[in-house]
């Protein structure tokens, strides 16, 4: 188990950043966290089962001119707790409770997502995992915190947190949650769905009753809209691949009722050949969110060159020649 994860995501259930030092500092702790404006640092010990002996004993053994002793456990007793509390230290009790007394502060408070992370074998089952995986890869040299991750993508902290740490356990992320390199994207891209329905003509984007009927999101690309995707929008970014007038588009959509609604509108086609177009719920919802307006030649917006690729990687022949040569903009970070 990664301690040091485990601790990070503990802290971040309740609000509180713990970051790893860095430099000179890093030898002296293994984290630092901030308690009402100071900032204290953390020295981490694993134990299997924390009892009242092994408590008293590691109390004895801490310099408290390093910090705040924080004793992490599988079990920690009651007895151990109350020790290490009336010690001005702290535990974390990996069944799900964290508790700490430190700068005049007591923290006692349940912790489910450091149980959860240990439970979660595949970090990007659900559809969490997917929206979790998107957003790291969409800025994959951000920094990270799990409660602001968990608002943005309007999920509870705790199930962020156990993708989060199942990703670190699995050495895909750092302990920063920042993406190491491209073995993100290609779990993805195995979980990527492909399933597609096709329509028999391309929306007419000048008639408003049609593009209200199907949320088009023309006027707003920051709101829920159709975002062009697959080799159309690859060819737009100017990736190695020809795309001729007429050829089959490819849209992401934002939910099931746009989905049917834009197949009875525009008639079903009786095959992928004969299709003018072929839509796809959006795996995930910022897919059709955040979508790109290149300007130029591109008449659709575009879905973010993230959700290009990935669909791209669905084809194992043609669509991934065409991804170990493109290398986006500057604008993009190519993470394939």
């Amino acid at each position: 188990m990664d301690v040091r994860a485990a601790a990070q995501d503990a802290f971040a259930q309740i609000g509180v950043e713990a970051r790893v030092p860095v430099g000179a500092h890093a030898a002296s702790a293994d984290l630092t966290i901030d308690l009402d404006g100071t900032a204290t640092d953390i020295e981490l010990k694993r134990r299997s089962l924390v009892d009242a002996k092994t408590a008293e004993r590691l109390i004895a053994e801490f310099d408290a001119s390093h910090g705040l002793l924080l004793v992490v456990g599988d079990r920690v007793t009651e007895d151990a707790r109350r020790h290490l509390l009336a010690a001005r230290a702290g535990y974390l009790d990996m069944r799900g409770h964290l508790g700490i007394r430190a700068n005049g502060m007591l923290i006692n408070a349940d912790v489910p997502g450091a149980k959860q992370e240990r439970d979660r074998a595949d970090a990007l089952a659900g559809k969490v995992g997917l929206e979790v995986a998107a957003h790291l890869l969409m800025s994959p040299s951000q920094r990270v915190a799990v409660r602001a991750l968990a608002r943005d993508l309007g999920r509870s902290p705790s199930t962020v947190s156990a993708v989060l740490g199942a990703l670190r356990r699995d050495g895909i992320i750092d302990t920063s949650n920042t993406v190491i390199d491209t073995a993100l994207f290609w779990r993805l891209a195995e979980k990527w769905p492909r399933r597609r329905s096709f329509a028999a003509v391309v929306p007419d984007d000048a008639d408003p009753v049609m593009t209200q009927a199907l949320r088009l999101g023309l006027g707003d690309l920051k709101a829920p809209g159709w975002a062009l995707s697959d080799t159309a929008a690859a060819a737009s970014y100017g990736a190695p691949v020809a795309f001729r007038a007429g050829q089959k588009l490819d849209f992401l959509v934002p939910d099931e009722s746009v989905l049917r609604r834009a197949v009875r509108l525009l008639g079903t086609a009786d095959s992928a050949e004969r299709a003018a177009v072929s839509l796809r719920v959006a795996p995930v919802p910022v897919a059709t969110h955040r979508r790109i307006d290149l300007g130029g030649p591109a008449e659709w917006p575009l879905a973010h060159p993230l959700f290009v690729a990935l669909d791209l990687a669905q084809d194992s022949g043609r669509g991934r020649e065409i991804l170990d040569a493109w290398n986006p903009d500057e604008r993009w970070t190519r993470v394939w």
